[in-house]
């Protein structure tokens, strides 16, 4: 194993480390945040090693990169679970449903149309996420707060669709418990049991908050 493969994997081990601690800080178990190693822009070498050490959730940004390296990588390590947390177009959404066990972006009504379609016709079920732009930034995705509990409704009474919980994406000079606290408080308020929130520089805030899944990716596979 190359140094920087096994680096990933002491990176692995560290975040789960500090995962635990700051669960238990707050009285949560640890077992109930799952670490999602986002390796997008990462090719199979950098991958592999975390893949044979064992871990098994991995994040994408863009569906026609993880298309390109993991239908074989999940070939070869039963029990991988692949998740969308980039933006999705509704072109994209059959391939989307094929490749991916959870999606993180849904983020307004076609996309979720597009989604109810293919998960129909493919008969396959990935976990679902509605993103809340909750800084209501103009050039992020996302679904406004105002209009979260209307948008999971049209999810869950017109389409269909089991919605798992909600995702979020601070702006950069926020300070990030802010937004992580209103996301709690959100998916309460929605009977919402998973949160998507936290990265690199505030997971264990998210952790502290709720967060069931936190997306790392440079403090596991370094910079891009």
């Amino acid at each position: 194993m190359t140094n920087v493969a096994t680096a990933s994997v002491d990176a692995v081990a560290g975040i789960e480390a500090r995962i635990a601690v700051a669960a238990k800080g707050v009285g949560r178990n640890p077992s109930d945040v799952r670490l999602i190693a986002v390796s997008k822009t990462f090719g199979a070498p950098h991958i592999m090693p975390a893949l044979e050490a064992g871990h098994r959730d991995f994040g994408e940004n863009r569906v026609q990169e993880a298309q390109g390296k993991w239908p074989a990588l999940k070939a070869q390590f039963p029990g991988v679970r692949l998740h969308l947390i980039g933006p999705l177009q509704s072109n994209k959404a059959k391939e989307a449903v094929q490749l991916f066990d959870a999606i993180h972006s849904v983020d307004r009504e076609k996309i979720a149309r597009a989604l109810a379609a293919e998960m129909n016709k493919q008969g396959r079920t990935p976990e679902l996420y509605v993103q809340v732009n909750t800084g209501e930034e103009p050039q992020k995705a996302g679904i406004m707060p105002r209009e979260t509990a209307a948008f999971v409704a049209l999810c869950r009474d017109e389409l269909k669709l089991a919605i798992a919980g909600l995702m979020c994406i601070p702006p950069v000079d926020d300070e990030p418990a802010v937004h992580f606290a209103f996301l709690l408080k959100l998916a309460r308020d929605l009977g919402l049991a998973r949160l998507s929130m936290g990265m690199s520089s505030d997971f264990e805030t998210a952790v502290e908050l709720g967060a069931t899944d936190i997306r790392v990716g440079s403090a596991i596979f370094g910079g891009r």
